[in-house]
């Protein structure tokens, strides 16, 4: 049998992806980690079949991230079992609520899942909450107030007809940006990156494509979320995405109509993907955080595919005057870089720019303007000269001569396409 070392080494990307992917906190991953490696070792002598060893160390890696799990609940107040089970059993529609209170909870963050809980799962009095966790108790009014918001935003019962789809009109709105001289304000942004859809319960989305300088929709995409699912462990929600006359680096085979299906997690600070699967030439292919490349290259993003922050504010790390970009010289680089006023289609709205340089493809920049309920507005993208010049031949200033340019380090960048979406209809 291959020494537990050699077996430890070759999976121990998978291993720390799925704990990281489970644990928000990269200090207690850390700790989980040590504890799943030491597990695993003191027992290595119960494995028979070398062969099973990565399965066998993502069940003990399942355990640990469980004991963690239950010792956090335990610190706040908050029984897991209890709060799965019978204490959301009593409803008048029965288990479909339960469930329903339960899939909803289980997308807010811990201090919503607790201050809900002590208010209506064990009828505390304010006041008494406040004392419980020694915060003022104006602090104990504001926070269930805003758990509250968030758990309506969440409920998946909603009236019929609302999220409903839209077609996008075939020629793009006229838009005007404008730099504003106020400080960007602060933002949540929890829609999937490059995707606009936020992975929530009851969400759907249509979005477009528009071309310049003809400003005709080039592909429609509607998207919606189907339910919840479970990808080795770690819960999230599935999506349906069905992309209309696809650009060919979206297209499955020759076909001009693709379905993916994602798994998707949203937490209190990240937006991730976990899964992706299509069917290519009768095949069902299926891709997960775990596959490595094969799924990061394509889907991941961030460190450790931790996904995009949810919070977002100015880093420093872009800066933008003008046309004028400045970048700095590190992966995954995404920041605020100012606050614009967008007018399109004879409306107006109050966003922060976004931009994005190189994070899924080289010689790749963008532009994600969000409104203050963290929603794209307007998102452009924008083409290093010398990219993809093999494939088309010439340098893109040629190639798209009208097209607004801006410099990103000294290099020139050409505006190919937009996207809009539903939300601004």
């Amino acid at each position: 049998m291959p020494a537990f070392e050699e077996l430890l080494q070759a999976e121990l990307p998978a291993l720390e992806r799925f704990v990281k992917f489970r644990i928000g906190s990269a200090g207690d991953a850390e700790d989980v980690l040590q504890e799943v490696c030491l597990a695993a070792w003191r027992n290595f002598g119960s494995l028979r079949d070398p062969s099973s060893f990565k399965p066998w160390l993502l069940g003990i890696a399942r355990n640990k991230c469980r004991d963690y799990f239950r010792e956090q609940g335990r610190r706040m107040e908050l029984p897991l079992e209890e709060l799965n089970e019978s204490v959301l059993a009593v409803g008048l529609r029965g288990r479909t609520v339960k469930n329903a209170v339960r899939d909803t909870l289980e997308q807010l963050g811990d201090t919503d899942q607790q201050i809900l809980y002590l208010a209506y799962f064990r009828d505390l009095p304010q006041a008494e909450i406040a004392e419980r966790l020694q915060i003022p108790l104006g602090t104990v009014k504001s926070r269930l107030h805003k758990a509250r918001s968030r758990f309506r935003e969440r409920w998946p019962h909603k009236e019929k007809g609302e999220n409903k789809m839209k077609k996008m009109p075939e020629l793009l709105p006229e838009y005007t940006i404008t730099r504003s001289e106020k400080e960007p304000f602060p933002l949540r942004w929890e829609e999937m990156m490059g995707w606009f859809l936020v992975p929530k319960l009851g969400e759907k989305i249509s979005w477009a494509m528009y071309d310049w300088p003809a400003r005709k929709r080039t592909e429609q995409c509607d998207m919606e979320v189907l339910g919840r699912a479970e990808v080795h462990g770690i819960q999230g929600v599935e999506i349906r995405a069905v992309e209309y006359d696809p650009m060919d680096c979206n297209r499955i085979g020759d076909a001009g109509r693709a379905e993916r299906r994602f798994v998707a997690q949203l937490t209190e600070t990240h937006c991730r993907i976990l899964a992706e699967s299509h069917e290519e030439d009768g095949i069902r292919k299926l891709y997960t955080f775990l596959d490595g490349g094969d799924f990061l290259d394509s889907w991941g993003f961030g460190e450790d595919n931790c996904g995009n922050a949810v919070h977002i504010a100015p880093q420093g790390d872009i800066r933008r005057d003008g046309s004028a970009v400045t970048a700095a010289d590190k992966p995954f680089l995404l920041d605020v870089v100012g606050r614009y006023t967008v007018e399109i289609g004879g409306k107006r709205y109050d966003t922060v720019c976004v931009m994005d340089i190189e994070t899924y493809n080289g010689g790749v920049a963008s532009e994600q303007y969000l409104d203050r309920e963290g929603r794209t507005v307007l998102w452009r993208r924008f083409n290093r000269d010398d990219w993809a010049r093999e494939r088309y031949g010439r340098p893109w200033h040629e190639l798209l001569p009208e097209n607004e340019r801006i410099t990103v380090n000294g290099e020139t960048y050409v505006h190919w396409y937009d996207c809009i979406t539903d939300h601004i209809l």
